[in-house]
């Protein structure tokens, strides 16, 4: 078989060794690897690629640089329209995005964009970055709240500009979902940090603990002198399914799970004082990024058997299939067409999950067929822990302290497509507290828009 239409795999840890620690399980490329990868682009002269990546990424000419051995330089390309390339390199979804139209996925396997990106990163990650430009300062300051990956995307292409960009955080930590969501063994926290730092160093200041709504209200940053506001606060309200036995001990929603384990390193416990229960046999409810990441993390924890339950097939997760196939090695326990009825205590701790079994229907709204309940099919798994992955919601304190801020009818706020401009003059918002849960380069995406139209409003708008 050509080369062309093969891809090189990258390596990993091996699954019986990676369940016993948070260590990456994906490796990265070697230099030789990344070469051979490389080697398969084929430079098209108008790279479809570019057109499904949300924050333009000049592909071919950053693979170019790798080929000629000028990995800075490629990095540097990257770093152009992207922010936080190591981050992408790792958790940014590919496979559906700008990996999905390269010419090559027309017979087989697309160049693995995401891989030679996450090379690039690292290699600048392990060498020093380079001390970035800073332009003439503009005199504007620009308040961001949230510094997730829209808030960071829209910080830094601003203070690219000249403007005084301060990020508002809620919690002790930058990266929002980058760093109590996403697990250490997808995304360590180092190249959060380092990436955060990067940052930071176009004269971006993040000031921490700072609860929007609580501890400060957008009009009172205007009235400190701000003279635009962006809302990058994400999607961060758990949901539940609202069945018997959800207040049991032992019941997580998937948002404090990770929190506690990623953010607050309860892993790690006692020498970070952040308690978890440790339990022997877990069920996961749910079938996205956040399930897999949750049903992976309660092995890492210690868990002798961890199910994963989904009210659907296999065909219709939303998931990753990179996190499913690494979820499957690792031995997690699938029960598809499965969904919970209620979760069982003892003593008012969980001791098991009584479920249903279901069946496909018509497709809903969605597109994905419906499931429904097979009539007397309900079956009991023993449990002591459950996760509930099941998605989140709009965080209503932004909203309800801001007068003037419109809403949809599910509680995002309503923010114009292209600019992110809501219904409050010089007040823009973008990622998921505009579109509910999305992937991070989409939060990315959504940031750049929005710094593209606050740059032009106080560049032509304000005297």
């Amino acid at each position: 078989m050509s080369d062309k239409l093969t891809r090189t795999p990258m390596l990993e840890q091996d699954a019986a060794e990676r369940i016993t620690n948070f260590d990456e399980v994906a490796l990265g490329y070697t230099e030789e690897l990344m070469l051979k990868e490389a080697s398969r682009c084929l430079h098209c002269k108008e790279p479809t690629c570019v057109d499904g990546c949300p924050v333009s990424v000049p592909i071919k000419e950053f693979i170019a640089l790798l080929k000629a051995g000028d990995y800075a330089g490629a990095a540097a390309k990257i770093k152009e329209k992207n922010a936080l390339p190591a981050v992408c390199g790792r958790v940014c979804p590919q496979e559906s995005q700008c990996e999905k139209v390269c010419v090559l996925a027309k017979k087989q396997a697309p160049v693995a964009i995401g891989r030679l990106e996450r090379f690039a990163a690292d290699f600048e990650l392990a060498n020093g970055f380079e001390e970035p430009a800073k332009p003439a300062p503009t005199g504007k300051k620009v308040a961001i709240i949230g510094s997730g990956p829209a808030g960071l995307t829209a910080a830094a292409d601003l203070a690219k500009r000249g403007h005084a960009v301060t990020v508002f955080e809620a919690l002790h930590k930058p990266g929002g979902v980058l760093v109590y969501g996403i697990p250490e063994f997808r995304l360590p926290k180092r190249i959060v940090e380092a990436e955060v730092e990067n940052i930071e160093g176009l004269g971006v200041e993040i000031r921490f603990d700072s609860v929007a709504g609580r501890l400060f209200t957008i009009d009172g940053l205007f009235e400190e002198g701000f003279e635009a506001v962006f809302i990058g606060t994400g999607a961060g309200l758990p949901m539940f399914m609202g069945i018997p036995g959800e207040n049991l001990n032992g019941v997580y929603s998937a948002n404090e799970y990770l929190t506690r384990t990623n953010l607050m390193k309860a892993y790690l416990f006692p020498e970070y004082d952040t308690p978890i229960k440790r339990a022997k046999r877990v069920a996961v409810v749910g079938g996205g990024n956040v399930a897999m990441d949750s049903a992976r993390t309660a092995l890492r924890l210690g868990a002798e058997k961890v199910y994963l339950i989904y009210r659907r097939s296999e065909a219709e997760m939303p998931a990753r299939k990179e996190e499913l196939d690494h979820a499957k090695e690792e031995g997690i326990d699938f029960r598809f067409l499965t969904n919970p009825k209620q979760v069982l205590g003892e003593e008012g701790w969980v001791a098991g999950l009584e479920c249903v079994a279901m069946e496909l229907g018509e497709p809903d709204e969605s597109g994905r067929r419906r499931p429904i309940e097979v009539p007397g099919s309900e079956f009991t798994i023993e449990v002591d822990a459950v996760i509930m992955a099941i998605g989140t919601k709009a965080n209503p304190i932004v909203p309800t302290t801001t007068p003037g801020l419109d809403v949809t009818s599910r509680g995002y706020i309503a923010a114009n497509e292209e600019t992110g401009a809501t219904s409050r003059p010089a007040v823009f918002a973008g990622g998921d507290i505009v579109t509910g849960s999305a992937t991070v380069i989409l939060a990315m995406g959504a940031g750049r828009k929005a710094a593209d139209a606050i740059h032009d409003y106080l560049t032509n708008s304000k005297p």
